[in-house]
């Protein structure tokens, strides 16, 4: 069974774990899947709005299909609500965006 199958199964079990489907969108991406990626993103964002990885990482999946406003705008509002949330996980996530958000200004 695939990685991707595995977190599949996970998911219909746990439809609300937000680290289930990250996983689900890391695995979309790996496979240049860029569109269901971002879907799963949106989805954990769903779950969880202060996902910080998940804004760094659909930002990226935007990025590698040129689409980088948009990015930027993920990266914004990822950082801004990775600050707020102040723990040690999510200021390192901020950090991470900033510096994306940069490389792309």
């Amino acid at each position: 069974m695939t990685r991707l199958a595995q977190l599949t199964k996970l998911h219909q079990l746990e439809p609300t774990d937000p680290f289930c489907t990250y996983g689900i969108a890391l695995e979309h991406a790996k496979a240049q899947e860029f569109d269901a990626a971002i879907q799963w993103l949106d989805k954990t964002l769903e779950i969880d709005a202060d996902y910080a990885y998940a804004y760094f990482q659909k930002a990226k999946m935007l990025i590698e299909k040129g689409e980088d406003e948009p990015a930027r705008e993920v990266l914004r509002i990822g950082i801004d609500r990775a600050k707020k949330k102040g723990t040690p996980d999510s200021l390192h996530g901020a950090e991470e965006m900033t510096a994306l958000l940069q490389s792309v200004e």
